[in-house]
């Protein structure tokens, strides 16, 4: 038996090992995508491809924690129903033996192609990497074509995360980089065959085109076309916080500019915050058969109390977001749940005219998963509070203009928040599953990430309005 099947027959029989274990957790999600046993990190390879979805992720099945990655992999016909696929890289080869690390999918020539990153690491813990290339002709098999682009100089180690795409007949491809002076980047590269890559420059990073100092070390890049703007998205870190900014250990956002692809530079922009919530990193975007830019990202955030989740004693960690639509508006990209996920809604419930003043409360607003729209008709108080399941608190307080995420620390167990600043609230858009919670905020201006382990048997909702009254008309489906 060859070292890939060999790694991939002891990942399923951990799987079947750990199932029962794994099922048996109160915390299992219903709508959000999950690991079948370990570890689930970054989103890899999302694509549609022969008019079905595949999203592939960093997983390690052998732990709860980082270690020698491979690629699992989930297929769908509609962005609800997904199937569990066999393992599509175990890290075999001796240019990825410590971990087949993120990447992305095309099609070429008829083939599903994976380009990612192999990490490889002496006994010493010294790095190497290589971005390598694999591909399939029915998206389930892949034979590894071997290294197609390794590390160039003027940069350390930390070089992965290959995004590839094609412009005018020609393939690009953006990897996340550390430059030799210690500087977050991210660079660009170009190639006729996907095999052969030719270096063209530095896109953005530290201390490049007015950015300053941001970041040592640039994760997960996204180069792509909205509305005609060129947007990098990156994960930075080494971001420090600035009030309500970057309060993460590591942060995700993204530069809104113009690409000039004869010098790889991209003239850009402030950065923005993707999301402000307490778990969400390194996204990826695809582009589907009806022209959507679609996007998923990591429910997590790495080094960040990843030992302090209680799903670990149930032998797995972490989730997808649901699937996200981008649009473009005001110069702000806007970020909406997929339309697909109103085939989830069942048991509606439509109440109008509800008049928040202080308290208001409804037995049939309680539930365990489900989606929750509330629209605001008249907000003539000071401040709005929703209390979800006794374990997270949506605020928003009209005279500070701010809104507010709060939750009990998994550390701590004392309140934490994430917040931003907000003028005025016209529409809620929550979706709340066992142990995770999405927030859209006037139609996905803002969008608040974070996981909650409330008492599972806890199901309550509460609004209340201080100093005055709050109107309007709420929808809540069970899911």
């Amino acid at each position: 038996m060859d070292r890939s099947s060999d790694l991939i027959r002891q990942a399923e029989q951990t799987v079947a090992e750990y199932k029962d274990i794994v099922n048996q957790d109160k915390y299992r999600l219903h709508f959000h995508l999950m690991p079948p046993v370990g570890l689930l990190n970054d989103p890899n390879g999302l694509i549609q491809w022969e008019g079905r979805y595949h999203l592939f992720y960093q997983w390690n099945p052998f732990k709860t924690a980082h270690g020698a990655k491979f690629w699992g992999h989930y297929s769908s016909s509609n962005l609800v129903d997904w199937k569990e696929e066999k393992i599509a890289l175990a890290p075999s080869e001796w240019f990825e033996k410590n971990g087949c690390y993120s990447g992305s999918a095309i099609e070429d020539n008829g083939k599903l192609k994976l380009l990612y990153t192999g990490n490889v690491k002496d006994e010493m813990g010294n790095r190497k990497t290589y971005q390598c290339l694999a591909e399939s002709t029915n998206g389930i098999d892949f034979h590894k074509k071997g290294v197609v682009l390794r590390l160039p100089e003027g940069y350390t180690a930390h070089f992965r995360d290959p995004k590839v795409w094609k412009y005018e007949e020609k393939w690009y491809m953006v990897i996340g980089a550390q430059s030799e002076q210690l500087d977050g980047r991210a660079v660009l590269f170009s190639s006729n065959d996907l095999e052969e890559w030719t270096i063209i420059g530095d896109v953005a990073g530290t201390n490049l085109n007015g950015l300053g100092n941001f970041g040592y070390m640039w994760e997960c890049p996204d180069l792509f076309q909205l509305e005609h703007n060129d947007i990098l998205l990156v994960s930075p870190q080494g971001l420090k916080p600035e009030g309500m900014l970057y309060n993460n250990v590591y942060n995700t956002g993204y530069f809104v500019g113009r690409l000039d692809y004869q010098t790889g530079v991209l003239e850009h922009g402030e950065f923005f915050e993707l999301d402000r919530g307490f778990e969400f990193y390194a996204p990826q975007t695809t582009v589907d058969n009806q022209g959507r830019r679609l996007l998923f990202g990591w429910m997590g955030v790495p080094e960040q109390e990843e030992d302090k989740h209680p799903t670990i004693s149930h032998h797995w960690i972490h989730a997808m977001t649901i699937p996200r639509e981008l649009l473009f508006r005001d110069g702000r990209i806007y970020q909406q749940p997929v339309k697909e996920l109103q085939n989830l809604r069942k048991n509606e419930l439509t109440l109008t005219d509800v008049r928040i003043e202080p308290e208001y409360s409804f037995s049939q607003l309680e539930g365990s998963v489900y989606e929750l729209q509330m629209h605001v008709e008249e907000f003539e108080a000071e401040q709005l509070e929703i209390t979800i399941k006794d374990s997270v608190r949506l605020m928003f307080n009209k005279n500070e203009q701010v809104f507010t995420l709060e939750r009990v620390s998994l550390s701590t167990g004392a309140p934490e928040v994430r917040q931003c600043q907000l003028t005025n609230l016209t529409k809620l858009q929550v979706f709340v599953d066992t142990s995770a919670i999405e927030i859209f905020i006037n139609d996905g201006k803002e969008i608040f990430t974070a996981r909650m382990f409330p008492d599972v048997d806890n199901k309550r909702m509460v609004f209340q309005a201080r100093d005055g009254h709050v109107k309007g008309s709420i929808q809540k489906w069970d899911f």
